[in-house]
């Protein structure tokens, strides 16, 4: 499975719906950070299909972030039915990732 990019028209059904935990990186082009974890983001999605990972670019998604009160990217909150049960700031190992999934 690839990484979905999502905006405010497919949120509900991508993310809040989503049968599958849902790992959300909230993003933008010119972040340092957010290039060094796509390629992590890429291989989790690729590797794990019981996991849904999903992409929120905050320039294009501003009321997206801040639904989310995402103050730095990249932010990433794993979503299980819908909630929130994990969040964590900065780049993260896929090691750190998978744990935040568990």
């Amino acid at each position: 499975m690839s990484v979905v990019y999502v905006n405010k028209e497919n949120f509900e059904n991508e993310v809040l719906k989503s049968e599958k935990p849902v790992l959300l990186d909230f993003y933008a082009d010119w972040c340092g950070p957010c290039r060094m974890i796509a390629p992590v983001l890429d291989e989790i999605a690729a590797e794990h299909p019981e996991y849904k990972i999903c992409k929120v670019n905050v320039d294009a998604e501003g009321e997206l972030a801040e639904k989310f009160g995402v103050m730095s990217i990249p932010s990433l909150f794993v979503l299980k039915n819908g909630e929130v049960v994990n969040q964590t700031l900065g780049a993260q190992t896929k090691a750190r990732l998978l744990d935040l999934l568990q």
